[in-house]
């Protein structure tokens, strides 16, 4: 079966209603523009010709029709809102799914009323998560093979280049912190190498600790490592957040970087602070705690894990101590 095929029946298949108010990659749509494109290109003399040198010689001209401005607008300007309202479905709803996970307070008395009422949900939240790591991949398998196909008709890298964009842009769909705490959810839940079966195929997760990378194994022979060393301290991350950029830090380096107290938060950093990785300034203002991948380094890296939290206890204390002896000497005007 074709992969068009196969989207087209994914998508109107058991999953509809699941499905029915996400966005998705027009594939279909877009393959037909691509067709019409190379009916024109061979239907039009000017695509190739031969021209006659001085010495007799013939050389062939290579087809001057390299960009299409219809395609460039319905490609380029239509897979790039695509991209960001698929990234902003996945992005809400495995929130949503994971906010009561991993829940302290208020919350986890919430989650155990719930528990009481309607039974542990542990089963639904996997199905739901088995779903949308499904809904990622074949989104992120056709814009693939969309890009590929426009490549080929037009013989340009235009596609290639395009993915560039989307990672400039924040909107690459395999390149989400939120797949990273989805897979860590799944692996929490099932164990090392989780597999989950969707209509495409099999997908899997794995991590290994000894380099610290994440593996997303997916449909169509796609493999996708995360690299979970900070940038910064060149270790596992711990107590790991994400910056709006998409990139991972330990707490303790990230405010570091961005020159706040742990116990103030990532989000009180100022405005102008840069990612230490990017250069992207305004990036901390929309970071969040990866609480799912902390507790699954938690489990696999024990003794690791402790003495971090060590160290990182020690540093905030010390930066209490050192934050409240400035407030009492600006009281007292020492």
């Amino acid at each position: 079966m074709k992969f068009g095929e196969t989207f087209t029946e994914y998508l109107h298949g058991d999953q509809e209603g699941f499905l029915e108010s996400f966005s998705h990659v027009e594939y279909k749509r877009l393959k037909k523009v691509l067709k019409s494109c190379r009916r024109c290109k061979h239907s039009s003399d000017s695509c190739s010709a031969e021209e006659e040198q001085a010495d007799g010689s013939v050389v062939k001209e290579l087809c001057q029709c390299e960009t299409c401005s219809v395609c460039d607008q319905k490609f380029f300007t239509e897979l790039m809102r695509e991209a960001s309202d698929i990234d902003g479905c996945f992005r809400s709803r495995v929130r949503r799914l994971l906010q009561l996970n991993v829940a302290n307070g208020m919350q986890r008395y919430i989650k155990i009323l719930r528990n009481c009422f309607r039974g542990d949900d542990q089963h639904l939240m996997l199905q739901e998560g088995r779903m949308l790591i499904e809904y990622i991949a074949m989104n992120a398998i056709a814009m693939r093979k969309i890009l590929k196909k426009y490549d080929k008709v037009h013989g340009t890298e235009n596609g290639r280049n395009f993915k560039s964009k989307l990672r400039a842009e924040h909107v690459e769909l395999l390149q989400s912190p939120w797949l990273i705490e989805l897979g860590a959810f799944y692996m929490n839940c099932r164990g090392s190498n989780a597999e989950c079966n969707g209509h495409s195929g099999q997908s899997s997760f794995d991590f290994d600790p000894e380099v610290s990378v994440m593996t997303m194994s997916l449909p169509d022979s796609m493999s996708v490592e995360y690299d979970l060393t900070c940038s910064i301290c060149l270790d596992t991350v711990f107590n790991p957040h994400a910056l709006s950029c998409g990139h991972l830090f330990c707490k303790l380096c990230a405010c570091s970087a961005a020159s706040v107290y742990i116990f103030q938060g990532l989000k009180s950093a100022s405005a102008d602070k840069k990612c230490p990785v990017c250069r992207e300034a305004g990036v901390y203002a929309k970071s969040f705690h990866l609480s799912e991948l902390n507790l699954l380094l938690k489990n696999r890296c024990k003794q690791q894990w402790k003495e971090r939290m060590a160290a990182e206890r020690a540093e905030m204390v010390k930066q209490s101590k050192e934050y409240w002896d400035m407030q009492t000497k600006y009281v007292i005007g020492y």
